[in-house]
């Protein structure tokens, strides 16, 4: 498996959510909606997930194993370093 393509794009806002994309695998399989979060270690990638009526969230798409979930991760971050600094401007 290889992720073919990374579009991702910055948030800017007051939380902890600084970006989001989306990745191609092979060509032939999009996964939207992954979550770039400035956590207590730097930036990692969270999994797209759903809400569950108790109020825990749920993956509704994710690695299997860890190897595949760094995998994905450098990708996105990587792409995502590439992108220009949103400038704030003061009115």
């Amino acid at each position: 498996m290889n992720v073919t393509e990374v579009r991702a794009k910055r948030i800017d806002g007051d939380n902890r959510l600084v970006g989001i994309a989306a990745i191609t695998i092979d060509n032939c399989f999009v996964v939207h909606e992954l979550r770039i979060i400035e956590g207590k270690n730097g930036l990692f990638v969270a999994m797209p997930s759903r809400k569950m009526p108790n109020g825990d969230y749920k993956d509704v798409a994710h690695p299997i194993n860890s190897e595949t979930r760094a995998m994905i991760e450098k990708e996105v971050l990587n792409t995502f370093n590439e992108l220009p600094e949103i400038v704030k401007v003061q009115s």
